[in-house]
């Protein structure tokens, strides 16, 4: 795979009220190493280079952790939705024609074979930007992915914000992407915090990209045991259910 033309942007912001613990999300453990530590070794196996990692709540203890590793750390000083934390890496990266992956701090199973899959599809559509979906046989919580009659990508959804004929799809949003950086960063000034929460979705690039007439995809994961997003505790033991099921192999 040719990754000189790829950064990795990671977002490991959130406090994780839900964990019901001062510990900032990403260093709760699983199987007895952070979170984070399996996204970044991921990024590793896939040979991407330092990650930026998007840092805000306990942001000193993230960076003392990881100080001998090869990353680039980037302080988002209010939470104020993933929009936003992906706007703290435009300085870096608004100048580069590149493909940005995105990541979540919180998803430790999603691994390189996922990840390079994304890549490979999201390069052979030539899109602007590419979401990794799964269907589950509970999506509740997640954002809802919704395709038009082709089966196209129409838009994504938020739980909070869709109607009843919305929620009943199980094809939802893992919150991984690849974005074309010459798209993402204008798009992203047009983004509005105009839903129930009043935070930047990062979800609302896909119909802004789609009015500029760019070309917007999503590609469907294998195996949706490994989309679990880490936000409570009931989910950290699910996922170690998953990752030993698995003999430790994402």
């Amino acid at each position: 795979m040719n990754t000189g033309q790829i950064e990795t942007v990671i977002l490991a912001a959130g406090k994780g009220t839900r964990m019901r613990s001062d510990l900032a999300k990403v260093l709760h453990k699983l199987c007895g190493k952070p979170l984070l530590t399996y996204v970044l070794d991921t990024v590793d196996i896939l040979g991407l280079g330092a990650p930026y990692v998007i840092v805000g709540h306990q942001a000193h203890k993230i960076e003392e952790l990881y100080k001998g590793r090869s990353v680039r750390f980037v302080l988002q000083k209010e939470q104020l939705g993933t929009g936003h934390a992906l706007l703290q890496a435009e300085p870096y990266l608004a100048g580069k024609d590149v493909t940005i992956l995105l990541l979540n701090g919180d998803m430790p199973l999603i691994g390189a074979d996922v990840l390079s899959k994304l890549i490979g599809y999201h390069r052979e559509k030539k899109a602007s930007a590419t979401v990794l979906t799964a269907v589950l046989g509970d999506p509740a919580g997640y954002g809802r992915i919704i395709r038009n009659g082709h089966g196209d990508l129409e838009k994504i959804v938020e739980q909070k914000d869709g109607s009843l004929g919305e929620l009943e799809v199980r094809e939802i949003n893992t919150g991984t992407y690849c974005f074309e950086s010459r798209d993402i960063f204008a798009s992203l000034d047009e983004v509005k915090p105009e839903n129930s929460q009043h935070e930047y979705y990062l979800t609302d690039i896909i119909q802004i990209l789609k009015k500029h007439r760019k070309k917007v995809c999503a590609h469907l994961m294998d195996d949706p045991s490994l989309a679990i997003g880490v936000n409570t505790k009931e989910h950290l033991e699910e996922a170690e259910k998953v990752l030993k099921r698995k003999g430790g192999h994402k």
